[in-house]
């Protein structure tokens, strides 16, 4: 009997999305699988990615990976939410945190109790009710069970780390697993004459690597999904108009807050993101409403420490392919499509991608369904995302014309839709498995400052007197919770620091 030869697995790029991939796929395939990666060392990376959300625990789990040592390795800190600061108004601000907030009273959601206190003048921001947003606020961090009471919730967190440093971390615990690497670029990409399919890649040393299934993680280039197979690029910017980003590292600060901070300027954002060795800054912008000089001048001028590098520029157009599964090429990371990182999703859509794919797991044949139902989940996780971004936009009150465009653009239907349901009534319903919950969708329209004009009837048959009650409880115990937590850079410190900020420490 002839040996069944494995399916080959070509993974056409590295970077954070190209390690990520053959980091899962070779520590759950099989021998009926081999897995081979392609890159260049002289191509580089967008490399914006560094701040992250919980779930990127969960594909650290499932490898196995200790969370002491990624942090190590990675020069991480531990991040509990997002700062938003000046996007409803200059000198304004809130927290998009992880985790619940308040608790609900039986079946009625928090935010629902917490409308009402605000019409009745009894509720503060979300902030008050909200561990993981007390916590963040005091530089404050723990992992595991409350301290102070079995009904107080422990606090979920995500990360900021350096995106270089993870993919070289992957590389390693990918190569460790069997999975074979080729240095080089890729000249051309060759297709089967009768099915279309990419059968292999040739390098510019003339070496040829073929395969079965090809991931395309080469980033904006897109060098199989959109250059080879033609995968048409849905263009989003008429919601999300920025299209340039400028990013710089700067020198490493004392102070590594468990937050990331997202701050509104006059024609986009600027990101900061703490690490243990440095901190990553970026500047989003509009190219319509300010000049590139313009955002370098002040992304450096709001620097919190001095920079380490020149700016580096990105142009990108927001949006996503139409078929990130085409053929028998599947795009993950950009490739696939870009949203700009507000929310930190960028790493998550890389992780999705790749649990859709071992969900999937095509062999050497794959029949039209099951593209069609992967580009269908694709899809509507993209649109979900976008649609949260554009809420950050949408609801700002600031009077610089790049806002008052964005105040104005017509929104996605399913947008609308969510706005005006937690405006008049308080509903929010999570749609299906997309990204972003409930609590998530309230932290941002009460932050940009939406109060609904009435709320559940469970909650406005409350006493006034127990709902003050209510809320002063949840205040005063996660209050008193954090209050029992080191700072965070003490925490990192006793647990998880990167070895020259542990002999500093020494």
């Amino acid at each position: 009997m002839a040996e069944v030869q494995p399916v080959e697995i070509v993974i056409v790029g590295g970077g954070t999305a190209g390690w990520m991939t053959a980091a899962a796929l070779g520590h759950f395939l099989d021998q009926g699988y081999k897995v081979h990666l392609v890159e260049s060392d002289a191509i580089g990376t967008i490399g914006v990615g560094e701040a992250t959300i919980p779930q990127i625990r969960m594909f650290n789990q499932a490898l196995g990976i200790d969370e002491d040592a990624f942090i190590r390795a990675t020069q991480a800190t531990f991040k509990l939410g997002i700062e938003f600061v000046g996007w409803k108004t200059p000198g304004h601000s809130y927290m998009h945190a992880f985790g619940d907030v308040g608790r609900a009273v039986g079946l009625c959601a928090f935010h629902h109790v917490w409308s009402r206190g605000v019409r009745l003048g009894l509720a503060g921001p979300t902030h008050d009710y909200c561990l993981n947003d007390i916590a963040a606020k005091q530089d404050r961090m723990h992992r595991g069970k409350a301290l102070t009471a079995p009904t107080v919730p422990e606090m979920p967190h995500a990360f900021h780390f350096d995106a270089g440093l993870y993919a070289r971390f992957l590389r390693s615990f990918a190569e460790s697993r069997g999975v074979g690497r080729t240095e080089g670029t890729i000249e051309e990409v060759l297709r089967d004459g009768d099915s279309g399919d990419v059968s292999a890649v040739r390098l510019g040393s003339g070496e040829t690597v073929r395969g079965d299934l090809f991931i395309d993680c080469s980033g904006m280039r897109a060098l199989l999904i959109g250059q080879a197979l033609g995968s048409p690029y849905e263009d989003w910017s008429h919601w999300l108009p920025c299209d340039r980003a400028l990013a710089v590292p700067s020198a490493r600060v004392e102070q590594f807050t468990p937050y990331t901070r997202s701050t509104a300027h006059d024609a986009g954002w600027q990101w900061r993101i703490p690490l243990q060795h440095r901190t990553g800054n970026g500047r989003v912008y509009c190219s319509a409403f300010t000049s590139d000089d313009a955002s370098a001048e002040s992304l450096l001028a709001h620097l919190d420490a001095a920079p380490l590098d020149d700016p580096r520029p990105i142009r990108f157009t927001t949006g996503r392919r139409r078929e990130a599964w085409k053929h028998n090429v599947i795009a993950v990371g950009l490739s696939s499509g870009f949203l700009e990182p507000l929310e930190s999703t960028s790493i998550h859509l890389i992780q999705s991608a790749i649990s859709r794919i071992l969900k999937f797991m095509p062999g050497r044949v794959a029949v039209q369904a099951e593209r069609d139902e992967y580009n269908r989940q694709f899809a509507f996780e993209m649109e979900r995302i976008r649609d949260f971004i554009v809420l950050h936009y949408t609801l700002n009150e600031r009077d610089e014309p790049f806002w008052q465009a964005c105040r104005e653009m017509a929104l996605p239907g399913s947008l609308t839709d969510r706005i005006a349901l937690f405006r008049t009534g308080g509903h929010i319903f999570r749609d299906a498995d997309e990204l972003f919950s409930e609590v998530a969708w309230f932290q941002v329209m009460a932050g940009q400052g939406i109060v609904p004009a009435r709320s559940h009837g469970i909650a406005e048959a409350l006493d006034v007197a127990d709902l003050k009650a209510w809320l002063e409880t949840i205040n005063a115990l996660y209050r008193r919770e954090a209050s029992r937590y080191p700072s965070h850079a003490d925490y990192i410190a006793r647990h998880c620091a990167a070895p020259a900020m542990a002999m500093a420490a020494a």
